[in-house]
């Protein structure tokens, strides 16, 4: 037991520490500016969204002085064109692509080849629910010829039930990575860069690298490759509304941690040992508590810390956020030892192959 309770307590003073300095993390102050650059938004759509249409007409009718829009579906078939329509947004057919890249991937790839006449360009997920000022508040950061993309992260909305609230929670990872400069990587779901990152040999990278079957992780190589940074916008943060089940969440919590380990191989090392280290914390404390001393109950301050950062992340008061908390490392180690064994992902109807 005295062993087990060395062990705990050198844990628990790494965790706490570690989540105690995100708590008292300064968010990064980004000039204010008045840079607006002709931008084009593109909008990759596949199938239906929660509240499609409004997603839609919220970034068509956004407080900008000098954009387009446009939409790009697969086939004339998907069941999102006539939302589309119905928003009164052009859209274009995707190109075939290469046979590396995935089906958002091709989208993008095929709006940059033919619309080539804006000075910046915004990729926008079809779920996500945005204000008025997102886009001039994501495209700002772009006036610094050092940031090569400007980008933000989303906030779940629960619709109700349990698994959507643990998705919310779940997701508070990559937020956190964001935050910090060092950890950085652009988001799909919202990110804008000039016209002179993605010129002819980027595109041709886009779309054919290994890393193609996600726009993430390929825009983040780029941008890295040129020696530029990448700024995080946390007032263009949006909402994404879910209500997703059990089935539905693990599906997607493997499906993105297959693709931070595609990108990002050591994060499986780094991730099994801090969120095992949570686990062990959590086990020892209760055990330690009940049989030694009531004073091992101190080993659950970085519990504490954990639940005062969701709570203050999530403005609310869900008594449901305490218990997701504690389970959420066990989520998250099973993600990791899933996505390792991942070779094949399925998104949207179509499969892709991880490593090719």
């Amino acid at each position: 037991m005295e062993i087990l309770g060395l062990l705990a307590v050198l844990a628990a003073i790494m965790l706490l520490s570690i989540d105690s300095a995100s708590l008292f993390r300064k968010e990064e102050a980004l000039p204010k500016n008045r840079y607006a650059p002709k931008a084009l938004v593109i909008v990759p759509c596949k199938g239906m969204d929660i509240s499609l249409y409004q997603n839609l007409l919220a970034l068509k009718n956004q407080n900008y002085k000098i954009y387009g829009i446009i939409a790009v579906v697969d086939t004339k078939d998907d069941r999102a064109l006539p939302l589309i329509k119905k928003a009164g947004i052009p859209y274009i057919i995707s190109d075939m692509g290469s046979s590396r890249s995935s089906g958002k991937v091709r989208a993008i790839a095929s709006a940059l080849k033919r619309f080539r006449d804006y000075d910046a360009y915004v990729i926008a997920d079809s779920d996500i629910t945005v204000n008025k000022s997102w886009l001039g508040s994501i495209l700002s950061p772009l006036y610094d010829k050092g940031i090569g993309i400007s980008t933000t992260y989303p906030r779940f909305q629960p619709m109700g039930g349990f698994w959507p609230k643990v998705k919310m929670v779940w997701n508070f990872v990559g937020e956190n990575l964001l935050e910090k400069e060092s950890s950085r990587f652009a988001w799909g779901g919202t990110m804008a860069f000039r016209k002179d990152l993605m010129k002819s040999k980027e595109l041709h990278y886009f779309e054919n690298s290994k890393y193609s079957v996600s726009d993430d992780i390929t825009l983040t190589r780029i941008c890295k490759m040129k020696g530029l940074r990448i700024a995080y916008v946390k007032e263009a943060q949006p909402i994404v509304k879910t209500n997703d089940s059990f089935g539905q969440f693990i599906e997607w919590s493997n499906r993105q941690t297959a693709l931070t380990l595609l990108g990002y191989r050591s994060n499986f090392r780094t991730g099994m040992f801090f969120y095992c280290s949570e686990i062990f914390v959590l086990i020892s404390a209760s055990l330690l508590s009940i049989y030694v001393s009531l004073i091992f109950l101190l080993l659950f301050m970085h519990l504490a810390v954990s639940w005062k950062r969701s709570y203050a992340r999530t403005k609310g008061a869900d008594p449901a956020i305490a218990l997701i908390v504690i389970i959420i490392p066990f989520i998250y180690v099973y993600n990791l030892i899933s996505a390792r064994m991942t070779k094949r992902i399925t998104w949207r109807g179509s499969t892709y192959s991880l490593y090719q």
